[in-house]
């Protein structure tokens, strides 16, 4: 063999074994490898079914958008300002929004001219289905009298029922309360049905007739299977075994009652503007699991007065993640992201 022939012999051999130890070392750099766990709290993550080896799917069957107490407002123009921030964001979210539900509260005294602006900054955007419920401010127009605010004149020559119209064309319902199937999952959004006009015992209380708890009564006896019912509210429960009043579910032991027999039921409500940093507690777990949202339009709190919050909720095929979204840091937040299993069908 010649010099130049050895040395070509010689280079290629070289070549052999480095790749030889490169292929090597990297193999067992692999074994000795862990990559780190997904967590339970992470709204993307796969799940393993504790029964068995199966990856339930990270594709969520169901996404939300759940915004309380908007506000809109023809005196506050910071309302219209946050509740088109907080649509901008969800509009380009990068992850699924299969509908939008408005959590009562939709505008501050439920005049025209607020029904109005409202329809006007929705129509702004394209927007996934939108859905919602009456809170006690979309009745407040009663205490409106020649542009203010009146004690004194009460009801001012309008009514309740004046006031449920408006909503109900707004939103093109045939009562104030609806039931929606989203991906196989229902949603169902109550409404106060009466105020001060009609019914001046209640106060600032959700008042429910007995059409309307037959009616969740009914559909919740249509629900089969795991899948969760999501159920919007306004005004919050008063504690287990009591009926509310003014600023709560006035007939809650009935509300409760009705749900009892049921799993994977999520009930959510508005009405406090409790932002979700300050450390009351926004999860309760009772026969049904029961989320407490912030407010878009005047979240309460000790910070910026900019703050905006809403509620982010995915249903998978074995637990629904919950999670809250600050609107005026385009940020989610920390302190609001629960993850809930779902209790599996009886065979």
């Amino acid at each position: 063999m010649s010099r130049r022939g050895f040395l070509k012999w010689l280079i290629a051999a070289i070549a052999v074994v480095a790749g030889s130890f490169f292929a090597m070392f990297q193999m067992l750099s692999r074994l000795g490898r862990s990559d780190p766990p997904m967590t339970a709290g992470d709204a993307t993550a796969p799940v393993t079914k504790p029964e068995s080896s199966s990856v339930v799917s990270a594709e969520p069957l169901l996404s939300l958008f759940v915004l309380s107490d908007l506000h809109v407002s023809i005196y506050d123009e910071s309302t219209p300002r946050k509740l088109n921030h907080a649509l901008d964001q969800i509009v380009h979210l990068g992850s699924p929004v299969d509908a939008v539900l408005l959590g009562g509260d939709l505008t501050d005294y439920g005049m025209e001219a607020e029904c109005k602006t409202l329809e006007t900054i929705l129509a702004g955007y394209k927007l996934p289905p939108v859905y919602a419920n009456m809170g006690n401010h979309d009745y407040y127009d009663v205490w409106i009298h020649n542009g203010g605010f009146s004690r004194d004149t009460l009801p001012n020559g309008k009514t309740d029922a004046q006031s449920r119209a408006r909503f109900m064309k707004m939103f093109n319902y045939t009562k104030p309360y609806k039931d929606v199937a989203i991906n196989g999952c229902r949603v169902i959004l109550m409404s106060q049905e009466a105020y001060m006009q009609e019914k001046p015992e209640v106060g600032e209380g959700a008042w429910y007739s007995d059409e309307q708890l037959a009616w969740l009564k009914a559909k919740l006896a249509e629900t089969t299977g795991a899948k969760p019912t999501i159920i919007i509210i306004h005004q919050p429960l008063p504690p287990e075994g009591q009926d509310g009043g003014s600023h709560r579910v006035v007939r809650a032991k009935e509300f409760r009652d009705i749900l009892k027999p049921y799993r994977n039921v999520f009930v959510i409500s508005g009405h406090t503007h409790q932002d979700f940093d300050n450390g009351t507690p926004h999860y309760t777990k009772e026969t049904f699991h029961w989320f407490t949202n912030a407010s878009v339009g005047r979240t309460r709190n000790q910070g910026p007065t900019e703050r905006s919050q809403g509620m982010y909720v995915q249903v998978y095929e074995d637990r629904v993640v919950v999670r809250g979204r600050e609107f005026s840091t385009k940020q989610w937040l920390d302190s609001a992201h629960w993850t809930v299993p779902l209790e599996r069908a009886k065979v």
